[in-house]
């Protein structure tokens, strides 16, 4: 009989082993601090409607045009795994009414995101992301909150020399002729230009200001510049956001190259890297889109939002000097106490002992085999990463004790069993604070 073959994930897919405790640690800090900013945290489902990203996205987008997981569901309807976050907000935030409650209304998520694009270092067909979005308020104030919030957020999480990249796409009108300027600018070079840079010289011209290629690269050193084109309107809702950041003391640059990827963007881009990894590493994006919810079928609504690749977010948080021990600190705090009951009989008193920790907010595992050497158990709780063991036997019992044996600095000692919850309590508390 031919062996089963066994399952492996699907290309492009990962199980996140021993990275969770670092993507939860992420995740704490970003509800820890989004939520000083009055954001409320929102989960939309995996699969929508397809329409809602050919509208949202731009049917002549990367992701529409190439990269989404789209099939036709039992009944016909065309649907997608979520390639990106603010499509969905905008559709919940019509579906849910959310106008009719307090305004702008602030909101981030989290979760599992599709794209189908070539695998590579932090990159991933099924990624995880963490974004916000503030919606309906058009002033250049919530553009500076958002961008305090979001430097105070990767700060906290031990990142240094950050920079952040600032531009304007303007207001459509802008960009129309603007887009127009380009394409008569790169017309006698279409030769020179790559297959897709040529296929979007005709569809959107402003993609080509974020090529990679050399060549296309060094065409666009004498391009015209977005900003001339920008009317009176965005021009001065550029002016105070880079005047505001100034007075908080936030060094950017602007990036006249910088538009973004999506069609849905109006007025505010930016980008934040990192300087301190070595190369300079991109960490988020985002910007103004104050057309979407119109474009989806409401009423003209404006936002503002942005998005972080978690999975990259992760591997850049592990390169942080000293991101082992802060991470090793938060980690310690999870890491459980084991109880062994010695004896058959006292398994129950054992299971005991496992909740009185629990319900102190300590968390405890409880080796019930007694069938095996208790040299074998110690070793299970070793695997376990617990630093204390609480043993309890025959001799325990009748004494009202509990031997409580400490693996990191090898001592051990008898605690009185009234009080050994609070005895434990006591010395977790020491270890966190040393």
């Amino acid at each position: 009989m031919a062996a089963k073959r066994r399952f492996r994930t699907v290309k492009g897919m990962h199980d996140l082993v021993g990275k969770a405790p670092v993507f939860a640690f992420v995740e704490d800090k970003a509800r820890e601090v989004f939520s000083l900013y009055g954001y409320d945290e929102v989960r939309t489902p995996i699969v929508e409607e397809t329409e809602l990203f050919v509208r949202g996205v731009g049917e002549g987008s990367e992701i529409v045009g190439k990269q989404m997981y789209t099939f036709d569901d039992k009944k016909g309807r065309s649907l997608t795994l979520r390639p990106e976050g603010t499509a969905p907000v905008a559709r919940a935030y019509l579906q849910n009414n959310w106008a009719s409650g307090p305004q702008p209304v602030k909101v981030f998520y989290m979760g599992p995101y599709f794209r189908y694009e070539r695998p590579q270092e932090g990159r991933y067909r099924q990624f995880h992301q963490i974004g916000a979005e503030l919606i309906n308020d058009s002033g250049p104030y919530s553009d500076v909150e958002l961008l305090v919030m979001l430097l105070r957020f990767l700060e906290e999480l031990g990142f240094e020399d950050l920079e952040v990249g600032l531009n304007s796409v303007g207001d459509p009108e802008c960009r129309q002729r603007y887009s127009q300027r380009l394409r008569e600018y790169l017309a006698p070079y279409r030769d020179e230009l790559g297959a897709d840079s040529r296929r979007r010289l005709e569809t959107n011209p402003l993609r080509i200001l974020d090529t990679k290629a050399p060549r296309e690269r060094e065409l666009l050193e004498g391009a015209p510049r977005l900003r001339d084109e920008l009317g009176g309107p965005a021009r001065d809702h550029f002016q105070v956001v880079c005047d505001e950041l100034g007075r908080f003391d936030i060094d950017f640059e602007i990036d006249d190259r910088l538009v973004r990827g999506l069609d849905y963007y109006t007025r505010t881009v930016f980008e934040i890297t990192s300087t301190a990894l070595g190369a300079q590493n991109a960490i988020l994006g985002g910007g103004r889109y104050d057309g979407l919810i119109a474009e989806l079928g409401g009423p003209s609504v404006p936002g503002i939002g942005f998005a972080i690749g978690q999975d990259r977010l992760v591997d850049l948080v592990l390169k942080i000097p000293g991101a082992s021990r802060r991470l090793n600190a938060e980690d310690h705090r999870r890491r459980p106490v084991c109880v062994i009951p010695i004896g058959g009989s006292y398994r129950r008193h054992g299971m005991e002992l496992a909740q009185e920790l629990r319900a102190a907010g300590i968390p405890a595992i409880c080796e019930f085999d007694s069938l095996r050497p208790l040299k074998a158990r110690l070793k299970q709780a070793v695997r376990h990463d617990c630093r204390w063991v609480v043993l309890f036997g025959e001799d325990e019992e009748k004494e009202g004790k509990i031997v409580l044996k400490d693996f990191y600095d090898r001592t051990q000692e008898t605690i009185q069993r009234d009080r050994f919850v609070e005895e434990v309590a006591k010395r977790r508390a020491s270890a966190d604070s040393s």
